[in-house]
Protein backbone atom coordinates (compact mmCIF):
# COMPACT_ATOMS: atom_id res chain seq x y z
CA UNK A 1 0.00 0.00 0.00
CA UNK A 2 1.36 3.72 -0.70
CA UNK A 3 1.94 6.30 1.60
CA UNK A 4 -1.34 8.36 0.58
CA UNK A 5 -3.89 5.23 0.50
CA UNK A 6 -2.16 4.34 3.53
CA UNK A 7 -3.21 7.76 5.71
CA UNK A 8 -6.31 7.52 3.94
CA UNK A 9 -7.08 4.40 5.41
CA UNK A 10 -5.97 5.79 8.76
CA UNK A 11 -7.61 8.64 8.31
CA UNK A 12 -4.62 10.52 9.15
CA UNK A 13 -3.58 13.63 7.75
CA UNK A 14 0.11 14.96 8.14
CA UNK A 15 0.30 17.40 10.65
CA UNK A 16 2.33 20.95 9.06
CA UNK A 17 3.14 22.00 12.87
CA UNK A 18 4.99 18.51 13.17
CA UNK A 19 6.96 19.63 10.30
CA UNK A 20 5.63 15.63 8.42
CA UNK A 21 6.72 15.02 4.99
CA UNK A 22 6.59 11.41 4.39
CA UNK A 23 9.34 9.77 2.06
CA UNK A 24 7.22 7.79 -0.59
CA UNK A 25 10.43 6.69 -3.02
CA UNK A 26 11.93 3.65 -2.38
CA UNK A 27 15.19 4.35 -4.03
CA UNK A 28 16.17 7.69 -1.35
CA UNK A 29 14.92 4.80 1.45
CA UNK A 30 17.51 2.30 0.09
CA UNK A 31 19.97 5.32 0.24
CA UNK A 32 19.62 6.19 3.01
CA UNK A 33 20.09 2.63 4.64
CA UNK A 34 22.98 2.08 2.52
CA UNK A 35 24.75 5.11 3.70
CA UNK A 36 24.12 4.33 7.25
CA UNK A 37 25.33 0.49 6.47
CA UNK A 38 23.42 -1.00 8.60
CA UNK A 39 24.38 -4.32 9.61
CA UNK A 40 23.24 -7.39 11.61
CA UNK A 41 25.07 -6.13 14.89
CA UNK A 42 23.71 -2.93 14.74
CA UNK A 43 21.81 -1.01 17.13
CA UNK A 44 20.36 2.13 16.13
CA UNK A 45 17.90 5.05 17.47
CA UNK A 46 15.55 6.67 14.77
CA UNK A 47 14.20 9.84 15.16
CA UNK A 48 10.71 10.61 13.75
CA UNK A 49 10.10 7.68 12.20
CA UNK A 50 6.00 8.35 11.14
CA UNK A 51 4.71 5.77 9.57
CA UNK A 52 7.54 3.45 10.06
CA UNK A 53 8.99 2.60 6.44
CA UNK A 54 12.29 3.52 7.38
CA UNK A 55 11.97 1.79 10.77
CA UNK A 56 10.65 -1.77 8.74
CA UNK A 57 13.87 -1.37 6.47
CA UNK A 58 15.90 -0.93 9.26
CA UNK A 59 14.21 -3.49 11.69
CA UNK A 60 15.30 -6.46 8.62
CA UNK A 61 19.33 -5.44 9.16
CA UNK A 62 19.61 -4.44 12.34
CA UNK A 63 20.03 -6.41 16.07
CA UNK A 64 17.90 -3.56 17.37
CA UNK A 65 16.28 -0.08 16.64
CA UNK A 66 14.71 2.41 19.17
CA UNK A 67 12.60 4.54 17.55
CA UNK A 68 10.79 8.13 19.10
CA UNK A 69 8.06 9.19 17.37
CA UNK A 70 6.25 12.40 19.04
CA UNK A 71 2.99 12.38 17.56
CA UNK A 72 0.83 9.90 19.85
CA UNK A 73 -1.40 9.14 16.57
CA UNK A 74 1.03 7.72 14.54
CA UNK A 75 2.25 5.71 17.62
CA UNK A 76 -0.23 3.05 17.84
CA UNK A 77 0.11 2.93 13.59
CA UNK A 78 3.73 2.11 14.06
CA UNK A 79 3.04 -0.44 17.26
CA UNK A 80 0.72 -2.21 14.86
CA UNK A 81 2.75 -2.00 11.32
CA UNK A 82 6.01 -3.60 13.29
CA UNK A 83 4.52 -5.83 15.60
CA UNK A 84 6.12 -8.71 13.90
CA UNK A 85 9.75 -7.25 14.81
CA UNK A 86 10.70 -8.27 18.09
CA UNK A 87 13.38 -6.68 17.80
CA UNK A 88 12.33 -2.73 17.67
CA UNK A 89 11.00 -0.66 20.33
CA UNK A 90 8.21 2.38 19.64
CA UNK A 91 9.33 5.39 22.33
CA UNK A 92 6.17 8.18 22.59
CA UNK A 93 8.07 11.00 23.29
CA UNK A 94 10.31 14.51 22.57
CA UNK A 95 13.62 12.96 21.44
CA UNK A 96 15.00 16.73 22.44
CA UNK A 97 13.78 15.46 26.51
CA UNK A 98 14.64 12.01 26.11
CA UNK A 99 18.39 11.26 27.63
CA UNK A 100 19.94 8.94 24.66
CA UNK A 101 22.06 7.39 27.00
CA UNK A 102 18.93 5.67 28.89
CA UNK A 103 16.56 5.19 25.92
CA UNK A 104 19.59 2.48 24.30
CA UNK A 105 21.12 1.15 27.68
CA UNK A 106 20.89 -2.83 27.66
CA UNK A 107 18.33 -4.31 30.00
CA UNK A 108 20.81 -6.85 30.68
CA UNK A 109 24.05 -5.15 30.37
CA UNK A 110 25.87 -1.73 32.21
CA UNK A 111 26.49 0.28 29.78
CA UNK A 112 25.00 1.52 26.31
CA UNK A 113 26.25 -0.51 23.07
CA UNK A 114 27.18 1.27 19.94
CA UNK A 115 25.28 2.74 18.45
CA UNK A 116 24.05 4.62 15.01
CA UNK A 117 21.28 7.35 14.21
CA UNK A 118 18.37 7.38 11.57
CA UNK A 119 16.52 10.06 10.97
CA UNK A 120 14.15 11.90 8.47
CA UNK A 121 12.90 14.13 10.95
CA UNK A 122 11.45 17.81 10.62
CA UNK A 123 13.62 20.44 9.55
CA UNK A 124 12.93 22.70 11.88
CA UNK A 125 14.40 20.90 14.50
CA UNK A 126 17.81 19.59 12.62
CA UNK A 127 20.13 21.95 14.51
CA UNK A 128 18.49 20.49 17.98
CA UNK A 129 18.50 17.35 17.00
CA UNK A 130 21.99 16.94 16.27
CA UNK A 131 23.00 19.41 19.02
CA UNK A 132 21.12 16.46 21.28
CA UNK A 133 23.03 13.47 19.72
CA UNK A 134 26.50 14.77 19.33
CA UNK A 135 26.63 15.98 22.66
CA UNK A 136 24.89 12.59 24.20
CA UNK A 137 27.00 11.00 27.25
CA UNK A 138 27.53 8.63 25.31
CA UNK A 139 27.80 9.91 21.07
CA UNK A 140 27.10 7.54 18.23
CA UNK A 141 29.43 6.72 16.21
CA UNK A 142 27.15 7.19 12.68
CA UNK A 143 24.59 9.90 12.06
CA UNK A 144 22.89 9.85 8.89
CA UNK A 145 20.27 12.48 8.82
CA UNK A 146 17.63 13.62 5.76
CA UNK A 147 18.01 17.45 6.27
CA UNK A 148 17.17 20.18 3.67
CA UNK A 149 19.65 20.59 1.06
CA UNK A 150 20.40 24.11 1.95
CA UNK A 151 21.28 23.14 5.50
CA UNK A 152 23.35 20.32 4.34
CA UNK A 153 25.36 22.36 2.27
CA UNK A 154 25.85 24.77 5.08
CA UNK A 155 27.06 21.75 7.60
CA UNK A 156 29.79 20.63 4.93
CA UNK A 157 31.14 24.16 4.09
CA UNK A 158 34.88 24.71 3.28
CA UNK A 159 36.25 27.70 5.16
CA UNK A 160 35.48 30.92 2.94
CA UNK A 161 31.58 29.58 3.17
CA UNK A 162 31.69 28.54 7.32
CA UNK A 163 29.13 29.33 9.66
CA UNK A 164 28.37 28.54 13.40
CA UNK A 165 26.59 25.68 12.06
CA UNK A 166 29.62 23.70 9.91
CA UNK A 167 32.21 24.84 12.92
CA UNK A 168 29.83 23.52 15.28
CA UNK A 169 28.78 19.57 13.40
CA UNK A 170 32.86 19.92 11.92
CA UNK A 171 33.83 20.36 15.61
CA UNK A 172 31.98 17.25 16.51
CA UNK A 173 32.46 14.92 13.34
CA UNK A 174 33.37 14.50 9.16
CA UNK A 175 30.64 15.53 7.21
CA UNK A 176 29.16 14.58 3.97
CA UNK A 177 26.49 14.79 1.55
CA UNK A 178 25.34 11.06 -0.17
CA UNK A 179 23.00 12.30 -2.15
CA UNK A 180 20.62 14.78 -2.85
CA UNK A 181 16.83 14.42 -2.32
CA UNK A 182 14.15 16.29 -5.21
CA UNK A 183 11.25 17.45 -3.17
CA UNK A 184 9.00 15.45 -5.11
CA UNK A 185 9.88 12.22 -3.14
CA UNK A 186 8.07 13.05 -0.22
CA UNK A 187 3.88 13.49 0.46
CA UNK A 188 2.79 16.48 0.87
CA UNK A 189 5.92 17.57 -1.35
CA UNK A 190 7.44 20.21 0.32
CA UNK A 191 8.88 23.40 -1.12
CA UNK A 192 12.93 23.14 -0.61
CA UNK A 193 14.85 20.27 -1.64
CA UNK A 194 16.81 17.67 0.70
CA UNK A 195 19.72 15.99 0.99
CA UNK A 196 21.00 13.04 3.05
CA UNK A 197 24.19 14.04 5.01
CA UNK A 198 26.50 11.39 7.14
CA UNK A 199 27.97 12.49 9.49
CA UNK A 200 31.09 10.22 11.31
CA UNK A 201 31.52 11.31 14.57
CA UNK A 202 35.72 12.22 15.79
CA UNK A 203 37.22 9.47 17.95
CA UNK A 204 38.55 12.33 19.91
CA UNK A 205 37.60 15.78 20.09
CA UNK A 206 40.08 18.75 19.29
CA UNK A 207 39.82 20.42 22.89
CA UNK A 208 38.83 18.60 26.38
CA UNK A 209 34.93 18.22 27.27
CA UNK A 210 35.46 20.54 30.22
CA UNK A 211 36.45 23.12 27.49
CA UNK A 212 34.05 22.81 24.85
CA UNK A 213 31.53 25.99 26.47
CA UNK A 214 34.04 28.13 26.54
CA UNK A 215 35.48 27.22 23.19
CA UNK A 216 32.43 27.76 21.16
CA UNK A 217 32.21 31.10 23.84
CA UNK A 218 35.21 31.98 20.85
CA UNK A 219 33.26 30.59 18.04
CA UNK A 220 29.55 32.53 18.85
CA UNK A 221 32.02 35.34 19.11
CA UNK A 222 33.92 35.72 15.86
CA UNK A 223 30.44 34.70 14.30
CA UNK A 224 28.19 37.54 16.04
CA UNK A 225 28.92 39.92 13.54
CA UNK A 226 29.56 38.55 10.82
CA UNK A 227 30.05 41.31 8.43
CA UNK A 228 33.01 42.68 10.52
CA UNK A 229 36.52 41.74 10.67
CA UNK A 230 37.34 39.08 13.38
CA UNK A 231 39.34 41.04 15.15
CA UNK A 232 36.24 43.87 15.98
CA UNK A 233 33.84 40.96 16.41
CA UNK A 234 36.06 38.96 18.49
CA UNK A 235 36.90 42.11 21.03
CA UNK A 236 32.96 43.08 21.39
CA UNK A 237 31.92 39.45 21.87
CA UNK A 238 34.46 38.69 24.40
CA UNK A 239 34.75 41.85 26.06
CA UNK A 240 38.31 41.90 25.63
CA UNK A 241 40.99 44.61 24.45
CA UNK A 242 41.98 45.27 21.20
CA UNK A 243 46.13 44.53 22.38
CA UNK A 244 44.43 41.13 23.86
CA UNK A 245 42.64 40.30 20.83
CA UNK A 246 45.56 41.60 19.04
CA UNK A 247 48.16 39.47 20.61
CA UNK A 248 46.00 36.21 20.94
CA UNK A 249 45.26 36.18 17.01
CA UNK A 250 49.09 36.76 16.20
CA UNK A 251 49.71 34.18 18.82
CA UNK A 252 47.66 32.12 16.64
CA UNK A 253 48.99 33.08 12.90
CA UNK A 254 45.88 34.53 12.07
CA UNK A 255 45.31 37.58 10.07
CA UNK A 256 42.85 40.25 12.38
CA UNK A 257 41.81 41.44 8.74
CA UNK A 258 40.25 37.53 8.07
CA UNK A 259 36.05 37.22 8.63
CA UNK A 260 35.16 34.41 10.77
CA UNK A 261 33.40 32.43 8.19
CA UNK A 262 37.50 32.07 6.43
CA UNK A 263 38.61 29.99 9.50
CA UNK A 264 38.36 25.91 9.84
CA UNK A 265 37.69 24.22 13.03
CA UNK A 266 41.37 23.68 13.51
CA UNK A 267 41.99 27.32 13.18
CA UNK A 268 39.50 28.15 16.04
CA UNK A 269 41.03 25.61 17.99
CA UNK A 270 44.74 27.58 17.27
CA UNK A 271 42.89 31.00 18.53
CA UNK A 272 41.13 29.49 21.35
CA UNK A 273 44.41 28.05 22.29
CA UNK A 274 46.40 31.51 22.00
CA UNK A 275 43.40 32.99 24.00
CA UNK A 276 43.70 31.01 27.09
CA UNK A 277 47.51 31.86 27.12
CA UNK A 278 47.77 35.45 26.47
CA UNK A 279 44.91 36.22 28.39
CA UNK A 280 44.53 33.71 30.46
CA UNK A 281 40.69 34.82 31.36
CA UNK A 282 38.37 33.05 29.22
CA UNK A 283 37.88 30.24 32.18
CA UNK A 284 36.05 27.13 32.79
CA UNK A 285 32.57 26.64 32.24
CA UNK A 286 32.50 22.77 33.05
CA UNK A 287 31.00 19.70 30.60
CA UNK A 288 28.18 19.03 28.75
CA UNK A 289 27.84 22.43 27.48
CA UNK A 290 25.04 23.31 24.39
CA UNK A 291 26.18 22.66 20.85
CA UNK A 292 26.75 26.73 19.71
CA UNK A 293 23.29 28.10 17.78
CA UNK A 294 22.81 30.25 15.02
CA UNK A 295 20.30 33.02 15.73
CA UNK A 296 17.49 31.98 13.13
CA UNK A 297 18.83 29.18 11.91
CA UNK A 298 17.87 25.52 12.07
Amino acid sequence: MDTKAWLRELELRPQKGLGQNFLVDAHVLHKIVTAAAVAADDTVLEVGPGLGTLTQALAERARRVVAVELDENLVSVLRLRLAQFSNTEIIAGDILALDVSQLLHEPAGDSVPPYKVVANIPYYITSAVLRHVLEASVRPRLIVLMVQREVAQRIVAKPGQMSLLAVSVQFYGRPQVVARVPARCFHPVPKVDSAIVRIEPHAQLPVSSAEIRTFFDVVRAGFGQRRKQLHNALQHGLALSVESVSQAMAAAGIDQQRRAQTLSVSEWVTLYRAFLSEEGKLGNSGPSPPMAREKGGQ
